[in-house]
């Protein structure tokens, strides 16, 4: 399994309202979502929920997240190949969290640096659910049951 490409990026900021409008302004992204300190952009003509997440840094310390990348996120095409990797990083000890998020499935990995990435499966727009519980727990095998493992993701 090969992923797509990359899906989306998120960065530490240190004020993410001036950052949406740096790159608001030398992007042309759009404000999609504003989650408490998160801000959700996108390219006008993007189908993606997001093509960049701005975070608010809490600070320079090493118990806190300072400015830089968070993640990279890699999209696969299917729930089986979501499921295929998901055992292939936990075989790797790389696995360090999974996600729901209503508009996608993610996997949360590291690299042999501790180099955050995720992997993900975008949920297509016909399925998503705008009142479903986001950001629980990834219960990978019902949503394979609900959709099929071979349902083509948003993006594919």
């Amino acid at each position: 399994m090969a992923t797509r490409g990359m899906r989306h990026a998120v960065l530490w900021v240190s004020e993410p309202t001036a950052s949406a409008k740096f790159y608001e302004q030398a992007l042309g992204l759009e404000t999609k979502t504003i989650s408490g300190d998160a801000i959700f952009m996108s390219s006008p003509d993007s189908a993606t929920d997001h093509d960049l997440g701005l975070f608010k840094a809490a600070g320079p310390s090493a118990e806190q997240r300072g400015v830089g990348l968070y993640h990279i996120a890699w999209e696969v095409g299917t729930l089986a190949e979501l499921a295929q990797a998901k055992q292939r990083l936990a075989d790797m000890g790389a696995l360090v969290g999974e996600n729901n998020h209503g508009v996608s499935r993610s996997l949360y990995c590291q690299d042999p640096d501790g180099i955050e990435f995720e992997i993900m499966w975008e949920v297509p727009l016909d399925l998503v659910d705008d009142g479903a519980a986001t950001n629980v727990p990834l219960d990978l095998d019902a949503d394979i049951d609900r959709w099929g493992a071979s349902r083509p993701g948003r993006g594919a």
